[in-house]
């Protein structure tokens, strides 16, 4: 068979004249011979594996500087490369998916306040924040307010200042108030001002390890908690008895888990399960997670970094928040039985009851 025409090309390779024109123009796939006559594109046979495998990395939306790397690939290679970018594709729309359900939620929510019929709910509250038992110093930041709840995790040589820059930059949402529809700007203000605390903790020539933090924080509104969370600090709720981790690690090992290339049993022993994706840190990505959640009474919440969660078993957990009464001795009984496990890391914990608010 002799050269093809771009149209004839076109046709057998699904992509249109135009599109092989521009992927010409860009060295994707230039023709096998162009006429010096008339300038006509002329393509060989065997260019038409090379062209379908442009259309298919097109339709998988690669951008064209991604394609032109992935086609000069060994096949393995171009395969873990494709892998990438639909993990980094899924990432994304998972993130879109829960802007979209905050949206959802925000805009449909409608105020109990409004309803005389319904009590005003409140929270009480208590956080503490301990050392442990191996490390000399305490990187964590635990605070609990009337309306904010938040827990930091620092890490690097300037880990306690960051953990505390960041809490300490939402720590004006006790005061602002929050007009109505405006919660969504309000949390990622916040958040924006939380990371520059933390970039201004750690100098304009900080490595990315050097100055870091988890940010996992909760804005009371009068009936709902509103939730921002980067890294591994952790979020349960306790409700009817019942306890549920309602935040997702940033970690590694998590998102593997998530991939299916881990167990959840693997994932706990893992060497590198501390290791975070996003946190808030020079050269950190610092994509947060949002949630609303309406809030019920008798709901307890609990914020705790992972000097808890990776210590104590989940079970023992429940059995503190559901048997202990007041927020201020759970708090306690919560550490005691993370340095009772070798308290091998700082951890503090962030207590709430949702209770009925006093007439």
């Amino acid at each position: 068979m002799g050269l093809l025409t771009i149209g004839a090309f076109a046709k057998a390779s699904r992509l249109s004249p135009k599109a092989l024109r521009f992927y010409d123009e860009l060295g994707l796939l230039p023709p096998a011979r162009v006429d010096p006559v008339n300038g006509y594109r002329l393509y060989a046979p065997e260019q038409l594996d090379q062209a379908r495998y442009v259309a298919w990395l097109r339709r998988l939306g690669l951008p064209l500087a991604r394609i032109q790397h992935v086609i000069t690939l060994e096949p393995a290679a171009a395969a873990q490369e494709i892998r990438a970018f639909w993990a980094e594709m899924e990432a994304d729309t998972a993130v879109r998916r829960e802007l979209v359900s905050f949206l959802i939620d925000h805009l449909s929510w409608k105020d109990p306040s409004m309803s005389s019929a319904t009590p005003p709910l409140g929270i009480r509250y208590a956080a503490l924040s301990d050392t442990g038992l191996v490390r000399e110093s305490n990187q964590d930041t635990a605070y609990a307010g009337s309306r904010l709840l938040a827990v930091a995790d620092g890490f690097g040589t300037k880990g306690a200042p960051a953990s505390a820059a960041a809490v300490g930059a939402l720590k004006r949402l006790e005061t602002d108030s929050v007009p109505a529809g405006d919660l969504l700007n309000l949390l990622e203000d916040a958040v924006e001002q939380a990371k520059q605390a933390v970039n201004g903790v750690a100098g304009p020539d900080s490595a990315p390890a050097e100055a870091g933090t988890t940010l996992t924080a909760m804005l009371w509104t009068g009936s709902q908690l509103a939730l921002v969370h980067i890294g591994d600090s952790r979020v349960y709720l306790l409700r009817n008895g019942e306890l549920s981790r309602i935040t997702h690690d940033h970690t590694m090992v998590e998102s593997m888990v998530a991939e299916g290339r881990l167990t959840p049993e693997e994932a706990a022993s893992h060497p590198q399960r501390a290791l975070l994706v996003r946190a808030l840190g020079p050269g950190a990505d610092a994509t947060h997670d949002r949630h609303l959640h309406d809030a019920q009474r008798g709901d307890r919440y609990l914020l705790c970094s992972d000097g808890l969660s990776s210590v104590v078993q989940i079970e023992e957990i429940r059995r503190v928040l559901a048997g202990i009464n007041e927020p201020e001795q759970a708090v306690r009984d919560l550490i005691a039985l993370a340095n009772g496990s070798g308290g091998p890391d700082n951890v503090s914990c962030v207590v709430a009851d949702v209770v009925d608010v006093q007439q």
